[in-house]
């Protein structure tokens, strides 16, 4: 049964250099077609997967701090109405530190909203500029004091591995970032996206990258950073103190039906992979015919369910119980990872077996591509 739900809001007042989300820059936005498309596509999956309290709703985009909070607060009740919500539901909302967007704050709370998500990107002024950004160190830091006197939880990204970045100027950064108390951090490396502006400035030569040594020692660097202070990374990417990991992210990595509507949403229900219509116009378009912006949908076989949780189970510092997904797929645990190799790469210090449970270490996450290719055997990533 469905236990997250993902909203996907398109829009931007920017499209970023580095970014290969599915965002777009419009003139305008009718707002109450959206609403009554964004529901009429929440309505198709209930019909679908309803019957199970939702545990987190997440809405991102795109910048979703660009709706209205009226809009918020409608789709939330709807969600309610559709699918109950379980006690203590953490609703997100991806946010950009505007001072208009962080103007809505107030009302996004009221709405519902507890739990914030701010795209600060950097402290770095000089920076921001590099990555495309609107705002400033000073817009970000006032809108983070907003965000955290109206939610009861925030987190905020940080990008590194700039072109040129030393440890010294991201340590400085992050343990600046760490000071301002929030209880998650998601701290991305720089990647250079097919389709971005970024890879085109790339292929010119107007930047080079970080190296992927330099890069690799930033990684290590972090995660000793966070662990020093209490926000040790629980995914590859991601830093919580305890009790305030994302919630809906943990539905995806612990793979957990997840329903997602909007323009570009992936969904993972009653075993079945959906993915919505990624151009506005065109799911707008789906919505009015079909009471749905499903562009494709079809059937998981085990053996593709099965591959799919083990590559997102390994990116958490956890790892994963290859006793309950046996029982789970139907199948042994040496079809589901190949004993050999973890044994191989736990002697290498990469990987790590405890009972059923097995992961990746610190020191393989950097690698996590690499032996994710060598642990999951090529049958069983290959699908039925």
């Amino acid at each position: 049964m469905a236990r997250a739900l993902y909203i996907h809001w398109p829009f931007c007042l920017k499209k970023c250099p580095y970014c290969d989300f599915n965002s777009h820059v419009r003139d305008g936005v009718d707002h109450a077609l959206w609403e009554a498309s964004l529901i009429a596509d929440m309505r198709y999956e209930a019909e679908i997967a309803g019957g199970e309290a939702l545990e987190s709703i997440f809405f991102g985009g795109g910048t979703p701090s660009l709706m209205p909070p009226g809009l918020v607060a409608s789709l939330l009740a709807e969600a309610e109405r559709l699918f109950g919500f379980a006690p203590g539901i953490e609703i997100t909302l991806e946010a950009n530190p505007s001072s208009v967007e962080a103007a809505n704050f107030a009302a996004l709370s009221l709405a519902g909203v507890n739990r914030v998500s701010l795209g600060l990107q950097s402290l770095d002024d000089e920076a921001l500029q590099f990555l495309g950004r609107l705002h400033n160190v000073a817009e970000s830091l006032t809108a983070l004091d907003l965000a955290q006197q109206h939610f009861g939880r925030v987190s905020f990204d940080l990008i590194y591995a700039l072109p040129g970045q030393s440890a010294e100027a991201w340590q400085a950064q992050l343990e600046r970032a760490i000071a301002l108390g929030t209880g998650h951090l998601s701290l991305y490396q720089l990647t250079i996206e097919e389709g971005t502006k970024f890879a085109t400035m790339v292929r010119e030569k107007a930047f080079t990258p970080l190296d992927d040594d330099s890069g690799g020692d930033l990684f290590t660097l972090t995660r000793q950073i966070t662990a020093h202070h209490g926000l040790p990374a629980y995914e590859v990417s991601n830093h919580a103190k305890p009790g305030e990991k994302s919630r809906h992210n943990m539905a995806y990595w612990q793979y957990r039906d997840t329903l997602g509507i909007g323009p570009g949403a992936h969904g993972r229900r009653l075993g079945e992979a959906t993915v919505r219509h990624k151009k506005p116009e065109n799911w707008l378009a789906a919505v009015a015919r079909h009471g749905h912006g499903i562009a494709e949908s079809r059937n998981l076989g085990l053996r593709e369910q099965a591959s799919e949780a083990m590559l997102m189970g390994l990116r958490l510092t956890e790892g994963l119980d290859l006793g309950a997904l046996s029982a789970r797929f139907g199948m042994t645990p040496d079809q589901l990872c190949d004993p050999d190799r973890l044994a191989f790469y736990a002697t290498k210090g990469l990987t790590w077996q405890r009972g059923t449970r097995i992961g990746v270490t610190g020191q393989g996450m950097p690698l996590l591509d690499a032996l994710l290719g060598e642990l999951v055997p090529a049958e069983l990533v290959v699908g039925e």
